[in-house]
Parts: C-alpha cells; sequence; structure tokens
C-alpha cells in the first residue's frame, strides 16, 4: 500500500489497513452497521469473511490485517543467514507471494495509498473506509496533520495556510505545503495564501465546507484541500 514509498512511511495507510480491527476500523464498522437500513444493505457493504474477522477479532483480540513488514523483514540471527545467502531467492519465497496475494485492502478514499494499491496491485480489492480517527481538540489536529498528510495527492500544491482558532481553545499556525512536504508552525508566519478563522469546537464538530460560520479567505483550490 506505498506504506514505506519513497522512504517516506505512511501512517495513514498502515494504520487503515493493518489496524482495521482495531479501536479506529471498529467504529467505522459499527458505524457501518447503524446506518444500514437492513441486513441486505449491510451485507452490500460488508460481506460475510469481513463480519465474521470481526467476530474472530472480537472474540479472541484484534487481528493485524497485513503485518507484512514484520514478515519478509530479515532482522535477526535466525533469518539473516538466508537473507544475506541469496537476495533474489529470498524475495521469491518470502515477500512475492505476499505481493500476489489476492486480497482485499482497506483505505482512505481519494489517498495517497488508493491510488497505490490500483496502480502497483490490480488483482488486489480496494474497500473505501473510514480510519476512525477523530480530532478531539486543535492540538492534536494540528499535530496530526504530518501523520495524515497524503503525498502525491498534493504533489502539484505549494501553498501557505494560516489557521486563527477562536473560542474554547484558542490557537494560531501556519501549514506549508510544498515539494510533497508538510510542515506545522505555531504563530502565523510570512504570507498566507489562504487564511481560515473559526471557532475551535466548531471547526473539530463541523464539516469546514457546509458550516456559514467560518470565515475564509483565499482561492477554492486551497480550501477544497481542508473541506
Amino acid at each position: 500500500m506505498g506504506h514505506l514509498a519513497d522512504s517516506h512511511f505512511n501512517f495513514s495507510a498502515c494504520y487503515t489497513h493493518n489496524y482495521r480491527e482495531f479501536s479506529g476500523g471498529f467504529t467505522d464498522w459499527v458505524e457501518t452497521i447503524t446506518d444500514s437500513k437492513n441486513s441486505k444493505e449491510y451485507r452490500a457493504k460488508v460481506n460475510d469473511a469481513e463480519t465474521a474477522s470481526m467476530w474472530h477479532s472480537l472474540s479472541f483480540g484484534a487481528n493485524y490485517k497485513a503485518a507484512y513488514c514484520l514478515s519478509v523483514c530479515p532482522a535477526g540471527e535466525d533469518v539473516i543467514g538466508p537473507f544475506l545467502a541469496d537476495r533474489k531467492n529470498f524475495f521469491q519465497e518470502v515477500a512475492k507471494p505476499l505481493q500476489d496475494k489476492k486480497e482485499m485492502v482497506y483505505v482512505v478514499p481519494r489517498s495517497d495509498a488508493e491510488e497505490y494499491v490500483r496502480k502497483r496491485f490490480p488483482h488486489k480489492q480496494v474497500r473505501r473506509v473510514s480510519n476512525g480517527l477523530r480530532t478531539k481538540s486543535i492540538r492534536a489536529f494540528l499535530a496530526g496533520l504530518p501523520h495524515m498528510f497524503q503525498r502525491n495527492q498534493a504533489k502539484d500544491l505549494a501553498a501557505t495556510y494560516h489557521f486563527t482558532f477562536t473560542g474554547e481553545e484558542e490557537a494560531q499556525a501556519t501549514v506549508v505545503i510544498q515539494n510533497k512536504t508538510i510542515s506545522v508552525k505555531v504563530g502565523h508566519i510570512g504570507d498566507a495564501d489562504f487564511q481560515l478563522i473559526a471557532d475551535s469546537q466548531t471547526w473539530i464538530c463541523s464539516k469546514l465546507s457546509a458550516d456559514p460560520s467560518l470565515h475564509r479567505h483565499g482561492t477554492e483550490l486551497f480550501t477544497r484541500r481542508f473541506t
């Protein structure tokens, strides 16, 4: 899923798929149940194998979906030998079967992971889900941006954002996106392409595009990045 593409660890991709049956994915699964009108609609969204797998995790402890990074890693005296002796054969016997495996891969819609899986592993089934991560505070929102940043989706973007949060949790921050990187700084630094002023609790609880109480200054392109 491109977890380690270009030497960059994609936390969002790993958390969404590998930890699907832990707290975040479990929350998404429960909401899928409650949002379904009946059992037929639920089964159209979640197949029987997924339901059985979630039941297994509830009964015996949460399962990892694909800890392949550990499966193929040759670290350790008991496994390093075959890797050093014949790297090509090690890859063919250990890594290749996991790449060729037909399986469901959980991704956040329009994410780097979705793009990567569809292009690199067309034989795997893409399943669009929510990872269940929710911001509980402005501090958590700002701290989480680098972890949830989608590098390839922002490859053509160069922009500076100024955020001003008022009310219960006052804060100012500058977010700079350029060259497929993101930086988050305290306070307003430099000139902004996009400025947003919002009540902190409104920002956390409401969708940006649907709330008229948020004051935005900037182009539609920049606005869509945080909608």
